[in-house]
């Protein structure tokens, strides 16, 4: 879904989207929609929008329940989706709704020249 809808964006508005932000996008897509269906108990809604030279990533989920990050443990298996969406994206956001939650992911369309290692843009 997010491959097709980054490179219809392409074609049809002449976006320039890198390989590394479909890559991206198609992480962030697959953690969000995961941990949705793992620990919210009903539906969920993704959506996709360009804005600004990135690619927001929505998805509103039942659970009232906030996601968190882990502690800092070398050791931990596993349970490290949060972290890697937060590390690739632009910037990352969770908002109460009046049912549920909605996290919303900002992966950049390009290379970002001013990124760290971890992605993050500098400031």
């Amino acid at each position: 879904m997010a491959r097709d809808f980054l490179t219809s964006a392409q074609a049809e508005y002449g976006l320039p989207v890198s390989r590394w932000a479909i890559g991206m996008v198609q992480l962030v897509v697959s953690e969000l929609v995961t941990n949705a269906r793992k620990y919210a108990p009903g539906p969920c809604l993704l959506d996709l929008e360009i804005s600004e030279g990135a690619v927001q990533v929505g998805l509103w989920d039942s659970s009232t329940t906030l996601p968190s990050v882990g502690e800092e443990n070398p050791e931990r298996i596993g349970r490290h989706g949060l972290e890697i969406v937060m590390a690739v994206s632009r910037d990352f956001c969770v908002h109460r709704e009046p049912v549920g939650k909605r996290i919303t992911a900002y992966v950049m369309l390009t290379d970002d020249p001013s990124a760290d290692a971890a992605g993050r843009r500098a400031l």
